[in-house]
């Protein structure tokens, strides 16, 4: 009786060393690939518990989870003969696990040296512009590369991405010095072409004051509400020489409306008595026979003492 409950025993303890042996837990992002001696199950096992045969079949665990995998920074020469140093990131899962454990002996070790190769040779064959700001074409370039060979390994590429291009210090000098003529250039045609909009403008404006003499007086009056509103002490008046053709205008209209008017100063014109034909006045006889000044008749004309004025 002792023997057959310490057979029983040894049998339970077997049992559930089996069991354990043969249960095997998959996870949500795993999947399972069973080998059965040796012979891979054609179809992988789903997450949670699945029984395998004790000491006849293997299972090996797949991660199907995006993998994000740095590569390492690659030097090269571009197109246009300039030393880069590029790194950059690479997103890819697995989609197909048996061919990630069959095909290929470790996909994640050969994923890096496939994005390795292929971005040193995308850095040869693109030029330094492309590398600075055409990077979308260089992502798909890259994807593309390194779809070819991951597809056959039960791979997917999600993305690549370039994450940044280190350029030796002369190149970084000479590409400032660029940027800044460039500016200044940019600068200098703004300029000139401020100013030859401002020269249009300004014939015009010149063309509307000639044909109207008064637009002129308008703005030089304007022209010193502008200057007095800064509450200067000293006031700087233009007075344009087309003011003074204004009122020369305006002062000969006046004349030919009043002919007797007297010019300025007070004295008669002396076109005009010439024109009359008078005759300039003469100088009054007076006593003596000597000549006497307009206005000093009967009265003797002085002559000053040359001596006081030497005392």
């Amino acid at each position: 009786m002792g023997a057959v409950v310490a057979l029983l025993v040894v049998a339970a303890v077997v049992g559930l060393i089996g069991l354990r042996s043969s249960l095997r837990v998959v996870k949500q992002y795993e999947r399972g690939v069973v080998y059965r001696f040796g012979r891979v199950n054609p179809v992988p096992k789903e997450p949670g518990p699945r029984m395998v045969m004790p000491f006849v079949d293997r299972m090996t665990k797949v991660n199907m989870q995006v993998v994000t995998m740095p590569v390492p920074s690659q030097e090269g020469i571009t197109r246009d003969n300039v030393s880069v140093r590029v790194d950059a990131v690479l997103y890819f899962r697995v989609v197909d696990p048996i061919r990630a454990t069959v095909d290929v002996q470790n996909y994640q070790f050969a994923m890096l040296q496939v994005a390795q190769t292929s971005l040193r040779s995308i850095i040869g064959k693109s030029d330094l512009d492309d590398l600075l700001s055409g990077r979308e074409m260089l992502h798909e370039g890259l994807e593309l590369m390194l779809s070819t060979p991951a597809t056959g390994w039960g791979v997917h590429i999600d993305r690549v991405e370039i994450k940044d291009v280190a350029l030796p210090e002369s190149m970084k000098r000479s590409m400032a010095r660029q940027a800044e003529a460039d500016r200044e250039r940019r600068a200098r045609i703004i300029t000139a072409d401020g100013e030859l909009q401002a020269s249009v403008k300004l014939s015009e404006a010149a063309k509307a004051m000639d044909a109207n003499p008064a637009a002129l007086q308008l703005r030089m009056l304007q022209t010193v509400v502008e200057v007095a509103a800064e509450k200067n002490s000293t006031l700087v008046l233009p007075f344009p020489v087309e003011l003074l053709r204004f009122f020369d205008r305006a002062a000969q209209g006046s004349g030919a409306s009043a002919p007797d008017a007297p010019q300025a100063g007070g004295k008669p014109a002396a076109g005009k008595d010439l024109a009359a034909g008078e005759e300039p006045a003469e100088v009054e006889q007076g006593t003596g026979g000597r000549g006497e000044l307009p206005g000093t008749a009967g009265s003797p004309l002085q002559i000053p003492d040359p001596r006081s004025s030497e005392e």
